[in-house]
């Protein structure tokens, strides 16, 4: 009798006694995946905190308003202030050498983007506009996190980069000398001494960029 109810209680749960007691493994989240699940969360918040109000907003209102609350919050503002890690030396996706300190003396804005990232991507107009417009005083540095050369290619060709694109797969040690990373993307804007003045995590608009670009040069 004992047997039968027990057969009747794994029958009832779905499972065979044999399956019940293998459990499979615990899945481990990849670095990308993770990030996908973080860059999610921070897009949201991030739509949210820009959507337009019900019926209209004062724009100069917005753009008055602080950022506290903001994804990155307070990892952000804590860095800014301190000596940015230009000591780096990176391939761009052609195999080129390059050093980041070779840029002292430029406002540096310091993108970290993927492929696979929808509001990485929706940010980029934005860094090709502001490369153009502010080229004698600013170097935008899109640092792809995990994408091989022959995957961003392809990108720099369809949105007309014309910035340095830099290889950021297996390079923790850049990312975790400007990070936390929470998601991507993340934006670190650093004056012409060396100093962080910015850090953005989650996407910011072109207005944000160049007004803390101004207050830069």
């Amino acid at each position: 009798m004992d047997d039968l109810i027990d057969d009747r209680v794994d029958a009832a749960s779905g499972e065979s006694p044999s399956n019940a007691a293998a459990a499979p493994p615990e899945l481990r989240l990849s670095r990308k995946a993770a990030w996908l699940a973080m860059g999610a969360v921070t897009l949201a918040l991030a739509l949210i905190w820009i959507a337009p109000g019900i019926d209209h907003v004062d724009e100069s209102a917005t753009s008055r308003a602080p950022s506290s609350g903001s994804p990155g919050e307070p990892e952000d503002a804590a860095a800014a202030g301190k000596p940015a890690r230009l000591d780096f030396k990176l391939k761009d996706m052609n195999g080129v050498d390059v050093k980041l300190d070779s840029f002292k003396g430029k406002v540096i804005l310091l993108n970290f983007w993927a492929t696979w990232c929808g509001p990485c991507k929706a940010e980029i107009p934005s860094l090709v506009e502001l490369q153009e417009k502010y080229a004698d005083d600013l170097v935008v540095l899109g640092f792809s996190v995990d994408d091989t050369p022959e995957k961003m290619k392809p990108y720099s060709e369809e949105y007309k980069v014309n910035y340095p694109l830099l290889v950021g797969n297996g390079r923790e040690d850049v990312q975790n000398a400007f990070g936390p990373l929470l998601g991507i993307p993340v934006s670190v804007i650093i004056g012409r001494d060396g100093i962080i003045a910015k850090k953005h995590t989650g996407i910011a608009t072109k207005e944000q960029f160049e007004r803390e670009i101004q207050a830069l040069l």
